[in-house]
């Protein structure tokens, strides 16, 4: 079958790679010079399965106000009058009830569970290589009361199978030995040791290029300014490189996808939610990170990748703007020296921004749409990389036809009907 995809991130080249092993005509389209330049190219590096939850729940409303009002918030808004933005504020609110948080984070666990499984077969299967590590996620805690307000999460994990240890000071040490020097600053942490960390802007490439192999074609620097479409389905992409056709359409496009899905009917309810990272190489290997600490007071991930050490955090609701701003280097920088101060250097490191695009559920939107020929793989927020394999098994499995070894109930557009 000919499939086009539009999106040549972390999801668009898997969902590439795993139909053109399966024998389909695949064409990727991308504005961009290369595969995974936009949100892929430095996120924090997390693949975890563990850590998968929706951003709405119970609390959450309260807590917002008071990451606003703090020196390194993890939460900066932007008032703009954006009606999508405030559609999908208000439809986040009303995500922030125990019952949908557990129905949610159950959905999401379901798809990343199911892609980690999938991300090691494919690493045995090719020998990809990422600056990949197997060595678990520590949730750091700062404060007892964060500590103790686990018990709905744990409960979610028991309920999927997913191992946990609850740690002490001293048992997070254990595992991070490098949090020794800062022993005073938490009080314990929740470790998810079936998680993993990469690069996946490498990963991206490489898998671009065996894609590339197995008989994907794809076209860089080409801009998609429109869908055309008719009673019968989609009918063309128009690009400023001319018009692609297909049988199949793939959306891929992260959180540009709404712009073009809107004239066809199609109310997407995702939105750009903008994140921050830096890159620094590591000064001393035994003062840095072991594999990802993720600081639940900050909600900054300091993630090791080889030589490197990723720092990405901060949700910034400004929509398409994509300017650095020097005031969120500044509390990835705070945290990275405040757990792991001679680890590595923060002058000099890279500073990116990359917009996550976002559901008000959490839940990333799979499959069919209302227009016929027309699929969606969008939504993933920041979990893009760790939903990336699942989803492009999942898309493959639907174009071929072959019913998808998970369970789909709820990661559907349907779901917003």
């Amino acid at each position: 079958m000919q499939v086009l995809i539009l999106g040549s991130g972390v999801i668009g080249t898997t969902i590439a790679y795993y139909l053109a092993k399966a024998g389909h005509e695949v064409t990727v389209l991308d504005r961009q010079r290369a595969p995974g330049l936009e949100t892929s190219y430095a996120n924090a590096g997390e693949v975890s399965p563990g850590y998968s939850a929706p951003w709405a729940g119970p609390g959450v409303p309260l807590k917002a106000v008071k990451w606003l009002l703090m020196r390194h918030s993890p939460l900066v808004i932007k008032p703009m009058l954006d009606p999508a933005m405030w559609r999908w504020g208000i439809a986040l609110l009303c995500n922030c009830t125990h019952a949908r948080y557990e129905l949610n984070k159950g959905r999401m666990v379901r798809l990343a569970e199911y892609s980690r499984d999938c991300l090691q077969q494919l690493r045995a299967d090719t020998g990809i290589r990422y600056d990949e590590r197997a060595l678990g996620t520590l949730q750091l805690f700062r404060t007892q009361k964060q500590l103790d307000g686990t018990g709905k999460d744990i409960e979610i994990l028991k309920a999927y199978g997913v191992p946990y240890q609850l740690l002490d000071r001293e048992g997070c040490v254990r595992h991070e030995p490098a949090l020794a020097a800062v022993r005073n600053k938490f009080v314990g942490g929740l470790r998810l040791p079936g998680d993993e960390t990469g690069d996946c802007f490498k990963f991206t490439q490489g898998l671009a290029q065996l894609a590339e192999a197995a008989g994907a074609r794809f076209r860089f620097g080409v801009g998609i300014t429109d869908i055309a479409h008719d009673a019968s389905g989609v009918t063309a992409v128009h690009t400023d490189a001319g018009p692609f056709r297909a049988e199949r359409y793939v959306m891929a496009l992260g959180s540009y996808s709404p712009k073009l899905l809107k004239p066809l009917g199609i109310r997407l309810p995702v939105y750009p939610v903008k994140g921050f990272s830096i890159t620094l190489p590591i000064s001393d290997a035994a003062m840095a990170p072991a594999s990802t600490v993720m600081d639940e007071t900050f909600k900054v991930a300091v993630t090791r990748l080889g030589e490197r050490i990723r720092v990405g955090g901060t949700a910034q609701l400004s929509g398409y703007d994509l300017r650095l701003d020097g005031r969120r280097r500044h509390t990835l920088e705070h945290v990275v020296t405040d757990l792991f101060p001679q680890g590595g250097k923060v002058e000099g490191a890279e500073f990116w921004t990359g917009l996550r695009p976002m559901t008000p559920d959490g839940t990333p939107v799979l499959g069919a749409t209302t227009v016929a020929k027309l699929l969606l793989a969008t939504g993933h927020g920041t979990l893009g990389w760790t939903m990336a394999a699942g989803t492009g098994r999942v898309m493959a499995d639907l174009i071929g036809g072959r019913k998808p070894e998970i369970d789909l109930e709820g990661l559907g557009l349907a779901r917003y009907a």
